[in-house]
C-alpha cells in the first residue's frame, strides 16, 4: 500500500512538472508572423490575454489606421478580439475547453489578425488551458459483479472507468473504495492515458455469510478544488467464474466518411469467454466515450456492432477514440480501443466573404487601385479546399491573389461615370473537389462623379432676330448647354461675358436667366441706331473647380416702319423758300426739278414713291414715281401761268405706309429780270404803288452807278474761279438738309450723307436736264446757303448765310448776269 501511494505521488509530481513545462513553452513571445497565446477556459469577456501591438512591434495608432481585426473561418465562432485603441488581445466570448476540444490534450484555436493598407495577415494561435470545472462521472451509477465464492484471494475485477471532461491534472487522478472486509482497490494508468481501478479480493467470500454487498467507489480528480464522483459496486456472491471475455484484437482502427447515413455500420467488435452458460455470455457496452461521441455512435450489446446514430461532420471532429467493454454474465470484463478516423468528402461549397469594399469609387481612380478585399473559405480539406476565383470579363476589374485565400479586387482600366455609373461584379469561387463545388457573390459598385466634363452648348453660335421698338424684358432666344456630370457637377449656370457695344456695356442691352439660358432684352432697340450686336454666353457648372465653355449669340434687329420720309430738297417752308426757274421754251419731257427725300428705315420700309397731290396747272408737269423728278408734261404755252406751285407727297412702302409733303415753287421765265414778280407767289404786297415806284427808281439809279464797278469785279473774280454753285442762270440744289447720319440702303431711294449733288439749269437748253457733276466736299455750300425769297429782296432770290469767298463771288456773278 505504501509503495502504491508513493508511485501515485510521483506520477502527480510528473504531471505537475509537465504542465509547468507546457505553460513555459506556450508563453507568448513577440515575433513577426504567427502569434501564440495561452488563456484559461471560462475567462470572462474583455479579459486581456496579451498585447498584439507590442508583440508585432506596432503602435496602437497603426492598428487603428490599418483597420486591424480578428477573422475566423466562415461558421467558426470568434472567441477573441483586438482592442485597436490599446492593442490588447481580449476575450470576446467565454470559452469552454470541453466543448471546443473534447478529450484532446492540446486545445488550440486558430484565428487570423488582418491588417489593411497594405494587406498583412498574422496567425494567432490560442492555447486553451483546462480548469477544473467538471467532476469525474461514472457511465453507470451501479456496477454489478457476480463473484463466485470460490474466488481466490488476490482475484482482480476491473471496474468501470470514471470519465472527467477535464484533462491532465484536472482529469481523473485516483479512485478510493469504501472500507469493507473483503475487497481493496488497485489503481492503474496515468493522467494522460486515463486511470482505471481494479477491485482486488483481499479476503475470501462466504456466500453463506453474505450473499450480496454494496461498496461505494469514489473517483477524484487532481484539480483545485478537488472534485469527485461515485458509483455503487453491487456484488452478488456466486459460484466460481474463472474466465474473462477476450477481444479478438485490442485496438480497432476504422475509417468513416463524413455524412455517413444513419445506421451505417462502423465496426463490429467481438470477444469470447471460455466459460459456459451465463458465465460465458458476453455483452458489450461503451466503457469510455465522450458526451459528443455518445450522441453519434451506438453499440449493440449482443452483437458488438457499432453503428452511426448521428450526423458525422469532418469539419467538427476529425477522429474519435472510444473504449468498448466486453462483460460476461458474472461481471468479468475486458476492454478494447476503437479509433475512428473521419474522412473528408467535398460537401462544403466555397464561401465568399467580403472583407472590405470601397464604395463608391471615384471615376478618377488610378488603374490598379484596390477597391475591395474578399476572403474565400472552404471547410473541406486537401484538394477539396483548393480554391479558384474568377470574375466576368466585361468589367474593368480583376482579382489578384494575395495571402492565403485572400483576393484583392483592382481596376484594370480608367473608369468613366458618364459611360457606366454602376457595376455588378459577380465573383465565382470553385474548389478542387470531385465533383467541384462553387459559389458566387455579386458586388454592387457605384462610380462617384468627378467634375471632368465642361458644359457643351448645343450650338457654337446662335442667331436671334428681334424687331425694333420691342418692349423691355422681351425674350429674344434661348441657349442650352449640357453637362453629363452628376448633381452639382452637372448643374449649368449661364452668364454673359462682359463686353461693350458702341462703348456701352452689353448688360445695358441684354440679360440672361442664369438657370434657363433665356436671353431677354433689357431695353427697347432702335434699328436706326444699330442693327446687330454680338455677345459671348458663358455656361459654367457648379463643380470644384468649375468648368465652363462659351458660345456666340448674334442678335439682329429687324426694321419696322417707324420713320416717315424726310424731304431734303426742297427745304421745308419754315426754313427757306426755294424757287425753280423753268424756261418758257421747255419742251415736253424736260427735267425742271427733282424732289430729294430719304427714309431712316430700311428695306421696303424705305422704298419711296412720289406723286403730285396739288398743282396750279394739273396737266403741265408730271412726277417720276420712284425718281422724284419733275418734268414738263407738255410744251409750255404763253397762256400758262408764270407762277406754278406744286404740292408733292412722298410715301414709303411700309405697313402701314408713312408719308410727308412739300411744296415746289416754279417760275416760267427766260429772264431773271422777271424775278421781282416772285414776291407775289408768297405774299401780297400791301404798300402803295408810289412806294414801289420809288424803290424801282432807287434801284435803277444805284444799278447804273455800280454797273461799271461790278463789271470789273465780276470779270476779275470770274476769271480766277469758276462759280461752282450757279452758271448761266442755273438754280442750285444744295445739300443743306441732308442729315449727318443717314444709313445707306442700296436701291432704297435714300442717299448717303457723303453724296450731295450740284445741278444747274441752262436757259439756252431745250431739255434743261439736271447735270450730276461731282460730290461736294467740306467746302460745299452749307445748310444756310440756299436761295430764299424774302420781303427785303425785290428779286426774291439771294443767298443767306453763305460762307467763304467762293460763295460771295458766286453771288456777285449771279447779280451781274441777272442785270
Amino acid at each position: 500500500m505504501a509503495l502504491s501511494s508513493a508511485r501515485a505521488e510521483f506520477r502527480a509530481f510528473l504531471s505537475v512538472l509537465s504542465a509547468v513545462s507546457l505553460a513555459l513553452l506556450l508563453t507568448p513571445r513577440p515575433a513577426r508572423g504567427d502569434l501564440s497565446y495561452t488563456v484559461q477556459e471560462e475567462k470572462k469577456e474583455r479579459f486581456v490575454i496579451g498585447n498584439v501591438a507590442k508583440d508585432l512591434g506596432l503602435s496602437p495608432q497603426v492598428l487603428s489606421s490599418r483597420r486591424a481585426r480578428i477573422d475566423t473561418e466562415e461558421g467558426s465562432a470568434r472567441y477573441v478580439d483586438v482592442n485597436v485603441n490599446t492593442g490588447d488581445l481580449v476575450v470576446a466570448k467565454t470559452m469552454d475547453r470541453e466543448k471546443l476540444c473534447g478529450s484532446r490534450l492540446n486545445c488550440i484555436l486558430n484565428h487570423e489578425l488582418v491588417l489593411e493598407n497594405p494587406l498583412e495577415l498574422h496567425r494567432v494561435s490560442l492555447t486553451i488551458e483546462d480548469v477544473n470545472d467538471n467532476a469525474p462521472k461514472f457511465l453507470n451509477e451501479i456496477i454489478t459483479f457476480e463473484i463466485h465464492e470460490s474466488a481466490s484471494k488476490g482475484q482482480r475485477y476491473r471496474l468501470d472507468e470514471a470519465h472527467d471532461s477535464d484533462i491532465g491534472q484536472n482529469g481523473v487522478n485516483g479512485y478510493s473504495l469504501e472500507k469493507n472486509h473483503h475487497f481493496i482497490l488497485s489503481v492503474h494508468g496515468n493522467t494522460e492515458r486515463g486511470k482505471y481501478a481494479e477491485l482486488v479480493l483481499d479476503k475470501e467470500l462466504d456466500r453463506e455469510e453474505q450473499k450480496e454487498m454494496d461498496l461505494v467507489l469514489t473517483a477524484v480528480d487532481g484539480g483545485t478544488p478537488q472534485r469527485s464522483g461515485t458509483a455503487v459496486i453491487h456484488i452478488t456472491v456466486l459460484d466460481a467464474n474463472d474466465n474473462v471475455p477476450v477481444f479478438t484484437q485490442s485496438v480497432y482502427k476504422v475509417s468513416l466518411a463524413e455524412n455517413a447515413p444513419l445506421g451505417t455500420e462502423v465496426v463490429t467488435v467481438r470477444a469470447t469467454d471460455a466459460d459456459e452458460g451465463a458465465n460465458g455470455a458476453v455483452s458489450y457496452e461503451f466503457s469510455r466515450i465522450s458526451d459528443h461521441a455518445a450522441q453519434l455512435f451506438s453499440v449493440d450489446k449482443v452483437t458488438g456492432q457499432i453503428k452511426v446514430r448521428g450526423d458525422i461532420d469532418y469539419e467538427e471532429e476529425k477522429y474519435y477514440e472510444i473504449k468498448v467493454q466486453a462483460k460476461d454474465g458474472s461481471g468479468s470484463a475486458s476492454i478494447a480501443d476503437i479509433i475512428i478516423d473521419i474522412t473528408d468528402i467535398n460537401d462544403n461549397a466555397p464561401k465568399i466573404i467580403l472583407k472590405s469594399l470601397k464604395d463608391p469609387v471615384p471615376e478618377d481612380t488610378v488603374v490598379g487601385a484596390e477597391v475591395a478585399i474578399i476572403n474565400v473559405q472552404d471547410k473541406d480539406s486537401g484538394e477539396n479546399r483548393q480554391i479558384r476565383c474568377s470574375i466576368q470579363n466585361n468589367v474593368p476589374f480583376k482579382l489578384n491573389p494575395s495571402i492565403k485565400n485572400y483576393f484583392s479586387l483592382v481596376t484594370t482600366s480608367p473608369l468613366d461615370r458618364e459611360k457606366e455609373s454602376d457595376y455588378n461584379i459577380t465573383i465565382t469561387a470553385t474548389d478542387g473537389g470531385s465533383p467541384p463545388l462553387s459559389s458566387s457573390m455579386t458586388i454592387h459598385l457605384s462610380v462617384s462623379d468627378v467634375n471632368d466634363n465642361p458644359p457643351v452648348f448645343d450650338e457654337q453660335s446662335y442667331s436671334a432676330y428681334v424687331a425694333e421698338n420691342n418692349k423691355a424684358g422681351t425674350s429674344i432666344c434661348s441657349v442650352t448647354a449640357r453637362d453629363p456630370d452628376w448633381r452639382q457637377n452637372g448643374t449649368v449656370l449661364y452668364s454673359l461675358l462682359p463686353s461693350e457695344v458702341n462703348g456701352v456695356p452689353v448688360s445695358s442691352f441684354l440679360s440672361i436667366n442664369a438657370d434657363t439660358g433665356v436671353i431677354h432684352a433689357v431695353r427697347s432697340f432702335d434699328y436706326e441706331q444699330f442693327r446687330s450686336l454680338k455677345v459671348q454666353v458663358v455656361s459654367r457648372d457648379n463643380g470644384s473647380p468649375p468648368l465652363s465653355s462659351n458660345a456666340t449669340v448674334s442678335v439682329f434687329i429687324t426694321d419696322e416702319n417707324d420713320n416717315s420720309p424726310q424731304i431734303l430738297y426742297p427745304a421745308p417752308e419754315g426754313k427757306s423758300l426755294m424757287t425753280e426757274m423753268v424756261p418758257k421754251a421747255a419742251l415736253s419731257g424736260s427735267l425742271v426739278s427733282k424732289v430729294i427725300a430719304v427714309d431712316a428705315d430700311s428695306g421696303q420700309n424705305a422704298w419711296l414713291s412720289y406723286r403730285i397731290v396739288k398743282s396750279t396747272d394739273p396737266g403741265l408737269f408730271s412726277m417720276g414715281v420712284h425718281s422724284g423728278e419733275i418734268r414738263v408734261q407738255r410744251d409750255i404755252s404763253e397762256s400758262d401761268s408764270m407762277k406754278q406751285n406744286l404740292v408733292i407727297s412722298v410715301r414709303d412702302n411700309g405697313q402701314p405706309p408713312l408719308s410727308a409733303t412739300c411744296s415746289v415753287y416754279l417760275l416760267i421765265s427766260d429772264n431773271l429780270a422777271e424775278v421781282p414778280e416772285l414776291k407775289d407767289m408768297t405774299y401780297e404786297e400791301k404798300s402803295s404803288k408810289l412806294t414801289s415806284y420809288l424803290i424801282i427808281a432807287l434801284v435803277s439809279v444805284s444799278t447804273f452807278f455800280l454797273t461799271f464797278i461790278i463789271l470789273i469785279l465780276a470779270v476779275r473774280f470770274c476769271r480766277r474761279r469758276k462759280p461752282r454753285l450757279l452758271f448761266d442762270g442755273a438754280v442750285a440744289i444744295p445739300s443743306a438738309y441732308l442729315p449727318p447720319n443717314y444709313a445707306e440702303v442700296e436701291g432704297a431711294g435714300t442717299l448717303r450723307s457723303s453724296y450731295n449733288y450740284d445741278a444747274y439749269l441752262t436757259t439756252g437748253s431745250h431739255t434743261s436736264d439736271f447735270k450730276f457733276i461731282r460730290s461736294y466736299n467740306d467746302s460745299t455750300l452749307p445748310a444756310g446757303g440756299t436761295l430764299r425769297k424774302s420781303p427785303d429782296d425785290p428779286f426774291g432770290s439771294s443767298f443767306n448765310e453763305a460762307h467763304g469767298e467762293e460763295v460771295r463771288e458766286t453771288s456777285f456773278c449771279f447779280s451781274f448776269f441777272s442785270l
